[in-house]
């Protein structure tokens, strides 16, 4: 029997790409209109981002675990988070979660060394880019432009809108990183896949709601 997936989700925009990864992807491991039992769990966004802004970090943690929790109480064998900024949280509560909890920066390095990339641009929120979620040694964005990036994150991508002005911005930041000598880019904000991919990108993309997602079914399916 296949395992239970529980996605403790935050942002709508980013959860619900990876479910539909998950679901639509499925196939490949389960057969024609497979895919694991998937159950999903979020608390108001406004709850994550009001901790967020105060930079309680103990606060994100106790919004995952309640999710985490409630996803356990219903069947989950695992969990997962399309969400890479409150990874950060994720230290805080780790020995207290009540099934395993997969690292969606753990799925992206996989997947960048399986491909062979040594030097890696990160973008994604202020809070991520400015984190340790991802290894230091990933290349950064400037700090106007970690402004910008998380302006259009938060003000369009998570809310659903995908304006030309956001996607070239993207394109601007991720060409700098190709400058610096970047092999490819992580694309570390769940909602960054809805505008920037391989095709319109000027490096390769690790796209971290994907990897997350294949990630879990491989879990599922073992």
């Amino acid at each position: 029997m296949a395992g239970h997936i529980g996605i403790v989700a935050c942002s709508a925009e980013g959860a619900s790409l990876c479910y539909r990864t998950i679901c639509t992807e499925g196939e490949g491991l389960f057969g024609p209109h497979g895919h694991p039992e998937v159950s999903m769990h979020t608390p108001p966004f406004q709850d994550y981002m009001a901790c967020i802004y105060k930079d309680d970090w103990k606060g994100v943690a106790e919004l995952m675990l309640g999710s985490a929790q409630k996803l356990a109480a219903i069947g989950a064998d695992f969990v997962i988070c399309p969400d890479n900024t409150i990874h950060q949280a994720l230290p805080h509560i780790e020995a207290r979660l009540p099934v395993p909890w997969l690292h969606i920066a753990d799925a992206v390095g996989a997947e960048a060394a399986s491909r062979g990339f040594r030097k890696i641009g990160l973008t994604g929120t202020r809070w991520l880019v400015d984190s340790t979620v991802y290894p230091q040694a990933y290349v950064r964005p400037t700090p106007a432009e970690r402004a910008e990036i998380n302006r259009f994150i938060m003000d369009e991508l998570v809310k659903g809108v995908r304006s030309p002005q956001a996607i070239a911005y993207f394109q601007n930041v991720i060409g700098s990183l190709k400058d610096q000598g970047c092999e490819a880019v992580v694309l570390g904000c769940t909602e960054i896949p809805l505008i920037i991919d391989d095709g319109n990108s000027a490096l390769p993309t690790l796209d971290s709601t994907r990897l997350l997602a294949r990630a879990a079914l491989k879990r599922a399916a073992s």
